[in-house]
């Protein structure tokens, strides 16, 4: 597939902005004036489309208030599809030159947007914010998350930054190869890079939540990194080649020390044991189950891919503007 990528000059092209909320009625006012307070200084013209991901606090009449402003644009989502999805929404909407994305609860900081558009206009069609955890960000989440890109970064082909987060921008090209991917498990900061357009790398500080909590639990977490290898990776299954290959030596190395004993004619030295077979029971066992459910895994995502059921419903898509 073929891009035309436009040429622009000097500051000529529009810039979108995707931001993703759930629940941050909170956070959501304080978070627009320090965004809209960045706009204003552009010279480019600007809109925002907030994708509320089926909140059920009162995000969306905090949304729907700061759409009097005729560049916000608001889509509601019919529930809650999850982070991921309400980035998609966004970025299949999003018809700027420039698309950036990020999160609403103050930690990308909206300040950086002119160092990302600089980094546009030297040529890169993809500015990937990395997050860079000081002290304050917990040991837990510090350890979890280098293993994290550890992991997917060895058994993967295509290599993500560590610290990587969904705060970047996309040039309009970008954008368009993004929306030929019709997954259904996104890992859009796995896909961000297998496009392999033009990138550069922009390490940044997160800054403290404006409020409320991290919407991210460890559940959440574990399935983004379950996306992230099933989606990206055939490694799991090579391991199972690999542990049926040893076992398989492990039992030809047993009989041919068996028949030893028995050409050697001391077959009546050996000794029965059933703690020995229990083990490699337990062993062999153990072993086959894990691989059969990393088989089942694999099944189930081609399941849920082939029915081809869409990542998002939209319920509702509101700009002044045009209604």
């Amino acid at each position: 597939m073929h891009i035309n990528q436009p040429e622009f000059l000097s500051d000529d092209f529009e810039i979108s902005i995707v931001v993703p909320v759930y629940n941050e009625e909170q956070a959501l006012f304080a978070f627009h004036q320090r965004l809209m307070a960045v706009l204003n200084g552009l010279k480019q013209p600007c809109r925002v489309f907030y994708i509320d991901d089926g909140s059920s606090d009162r995000t969306p009449m905090v949304l729907f208030s700061l759409a009097e402003d005729e560049r916000i644009t608001v889509v509601r989502l019919s529930r809650n599809f999850g982070h991921q999805a309400a980035l998609t929404a966004g970025l299949d909407l999003a018809d700027g030159d420039v698309v950036i994305t990020m999160d609403g609860d103050g930690q990308h900081p909206p300040e950086l947007i002119p160092v990302m558009l600089q980094k546009f206009r030297d040529g890169y069609d993809i500015v990937q914010m990395q997050r860079m955890d000081d002290e304050k960000v917990g040991f837990f989440k510090r350890t979890t998350s280098r293993w994290f890109y550890w992991l997917i970064n060895k058994l993967g082909d295509t290599q993500i930054a560590p610290g990587s987060s969904d705060f970047r921008l996309m040039s309009h090209g970008a954008v368009l190869a993004f929306r030929e991917m019709k997954e259904y498990h996104m890992f859009i900061r796995g896909i961000i890079p297998w496009l392999g357009f033009p990138s550069v790398d922009i390490p940044y500080t997160p800054q403290v939540r404006i409020a409320g909590r991290s919407k991210y639990t460890f559940k959440k977490m574990l399935i983004l990194a379950e996306n992230a290898i099933f989606s990206f990776s055939l490694v799991p299954l090579r391991i199972g080649f690999v542990i049926g290959g040893v076992f398989l030596l492990l039992a030809v190395l047993e009989a041919i020390y068996v028949l030893f004993f028995w050409i050697t004619g001391r077959q009546s030295t050996l000794q029965p044991g059933w703690s020995s077979i229990v083990f490699l029971i337990l062993i062999t066992g153990g072993s086959l189950t894990v691989l059969v459910s990393l088989l089942g895994i694999y099944i189930g995502q081609i399941h849920q891919e082939v029915k081809k059921r869409p990542n998002y419903i939209i319920q509702k898509l509101y700009n002044r503007k045009h209604d």
